[in-house]
């Protein structure tokens, strides 16, 4: 059983407020000397206000709804990479989505995302001990992995339903 020392929702009704998300990009922004241009802001406003991961066109048709202008998609694309480099957001493969985090741990750090099935809601564990044991195997086959994704599906707390006493 995987034990972690911290699980986060995100954006869900049950989870973190959009400015948890804001807050920690400023912090982080300033610690590493990065800038949170007007874009990225907007970018990360709509990723943290989000219920669910969102992809990059409906990111662009949230942004052209908000604002009456329409960013180009390699903007948005750019804007998602930093994000992802700069920790502040992670995207979810099997989605093809992404989601804003409002944690402070490195974008190198492995993540175990678990993906309601009813509500569309992410939430995040420290991969920590996944992550030394996916190194040892891959150390063993002489395999340099560029990028780690653990992803599971289910029901989040919220909406299973209690069990009958």
């Amino acid at each position: 059983m995987l034990k972690t020392r911290h699980v986060h929702d995100h954006a869900c009704a049950h989870g973190h407020p959009p400015s948890d998300a804001l807050r920690v990009a400023e912090a982080r922004c300033a610690e590493k000397r990065l800038k949170l241009t007007p874009i990225r802001r907007e970018v990360l406003e709509h990723l943290a206000a989000s219920p669910a991961p969102i992809g990059a066109y409906d990111l662009i048709e949230k942004m052209h709804r908000a604002s009456g202008r329409r960013p180009a998609p390699i903007s948005v694309y750019r804007v998602l990479d930093f994000l992802l480099e700069a920790g502040l957001a992670h995207r979810i493969e099997s989605r093809n989505a992404y989601v804003a985090c409002a944690h402070r741990h490195e974008a190198s750090d492995l993540v175990v995302f678990m993906i309601c099935d009813t509500c569309g809601c992410v939430s995040e564990a420290s991969g920590a001990p996944v992550q030394r044991d996916l190194a040892a195997i891959a150390r063993g086959a002489d395999f340099r992995p560029a990028t780690q994704v653990v992803e599971m599906f289910g029901r989040c707390g919220h909406c299973t339903e209690p069990a009958e006493a």
